[in-house]
């Protein structure tokens, strides 16, 4: 992986922590709402850090593809990825 590898060890720990606090509030019995605000922004969390992955990916794997004359596999790989997103 040639992404920012402190930057997305960061924003996944994070996620981590907020999950950790989720799984409190589900035994705190907290506000319904409440748990489901702080799951929507762990997704958020999880859709940044995809995005700059995937943005570190076709800034050097994909480009390096297309300069090497192989670009089809890596077109492939961000298209499958785009239909998995859009679900």
């Amino acid at each position: 992986m040639k992404a920012d590898k402190v930057k997305i060890k960061r924003l996944l720990k994070t996620a981590a922590g907020q999950i950790e606090g989720i799984l409190k509030m589900i035994d705190d019995d907290r506000y319904c709402i409440d748990i489901s605000n702080q799951i929507l922004a762990v997704q958020s969390i999880l859709k940044k850090t995809n995005n700059e992955i995937l943005k570190s990916h076709m800034e050097m794997c994909v480009r390096e593809a297309f300069v090497e004359g192989n670009e089809k596999e890596k077109i492939d790989e961000i298209l499958s990825i785009i239909d998995k997103v859009s679900k």
